[in-house]
């Protein structure tokens, strides 16, 4: 086993699955379109890891209501939460960039981990099925699932509640540009609310709405 199958806990029966999800565009064959890099594993790793986190979820607090369930999927699933996980087993070192990027920052940028994180899980669940993504899925997010007893509330769901308890409507958010690469994209979303307004920087759009969030809140007075 692979250092990297040690820390999942999970050994593949077909290593070119592991290889694919450690892949990264900026490395893939363009002669194949690059449809050897972990894109494809990643788009399925995210709806494996929403299906297992949801169920999850579901077993482990029978008495919390739908809204808390989802607050606390949302953070579990979020690009923070998984490139942190994917710190934590080592998937940075594992990762495949030209040594370029790599010297550029790319594998510094939380979306790529994060990314990385959901193609493994997309290759350990065609590798071995659900059961086993699952097995993946509680040993790497365990704490993290444990750690806090309340729900927490991501900076856009904090924006949204604190204009709608005040009558002031919804937040808009716009996209004000869209630079960089395909592989390393950088993105600036400004939100508005209550007739102010504020910028967030991010390597996906999500990303930077999070962060125009949390510049707004921060000019809330105590």
């Amino acid at each position: 086993m692979t250092p990297l199958e040690v820390r999942i806990g999970h050994q593949f029966a077909q290593p070119a699955l592991l290889e694919q999800a450690l892949t990264h565009r900026s490395a893939a064959d363009p002669r194949r379109a690059q449809l050897d890099s972990n894109e494809r594993l990643e788009f399925l790793g995210d709806r494996v890891l929403g299906l297992v986190m949801a169920e999850w979820l579901a077993e482990r607090f029978p008495e919390e209501r739908e809204g808390a369930l989802t607050r606390r999927l949302s953070q579990l699933v979020a690009w923070e939460m998984l490139a942190r996980v994917a710190e934590e087993i080592g998937l940075r070192g594992a990762l495949r960039v030209p040594p370029s990027e790599g010297r550029a920052g790319l594998l510094d940028r939380a979306s790529v981990l994060a990314d990385a994180m959901e193609a493994l899980l997309g290759a350990v669940y065609l590798d071995a099925g659900l059961d086993a993504a699952r097995g993946v899925v509680k040993r790497v997010f365990g704490a993290h699932l444990e750690a806090a007893l309340k729900p927490p509330v991501s900076a856009k769901n904090r924006l949204q509640e604190w204009t709608l308890g005040r009558a002031k409507g919804l937040p808009d958010y716009t996209l004000v540009s869209a630079a960089g690469p395909a592989h390393a994209p950088l993105f600036v979303v400004r939100v508005t609310a209550e007739g102010r307004s504020a910028e967030g920087l991010g390597s996906s759009k999500r990303e930077a709405e999070q962060a125009a969030a949390e510049a707004w809140l921060a000019e809330v007075p105590a």
